[in-house]
């Protein structure tokens, strides 16, 4: 069974930082492609950040480019978002991917 759970988020004021955890298993981790996703309300689903487990390559959307980081611990089946730089639009559901495997979100809050 393939499972992806998310977790790290939180209420953080504007600024602050935040670590995104998505564990996986059931999959090949060392050779695959996880995609991080958000949603904020009443808007749609944002890519944010990409990570190939094999090669280390990363890939950012436009919006968290230079404010964001992803990594990967292919010891620990663990793909991290930091999340540095807040803002209130940062505001959102995140979600971690890999093809068509999506894990439950978890919910990141940035308000003074």
């Amino acid at each position: 069974e393939v499972q992806l759970q998310a977790s790290g988020g939180d209420l953080v004021q504007p600024g602050g930082s935040l670590r995104l955890s998505c564990a996986v298993s059931g999959l090949p981790f060392n050779r695959i492609v996880m995609d991080w996703y958000r949603q904020a309300p009443g808007k749609e689903v944002e890519w944010v950040s990409r990570i190939n487990t094999l090669t280390g390559s990363t890939s950012y959307g436009d919006s968290v480019k230079g404010r964001f980081t992803i990594a990967r611990d292919n010891a620990n089946n663990t793909v991290y978002l930091q999340l540095d730089s807040l803002k209130p639009e940062d505001t959102a559901v995140y979600y971690c991917s890999s093809g068509a495997f999506k894990g439950q979100g978890t919910q990141v809050t940035v308000s003074s």
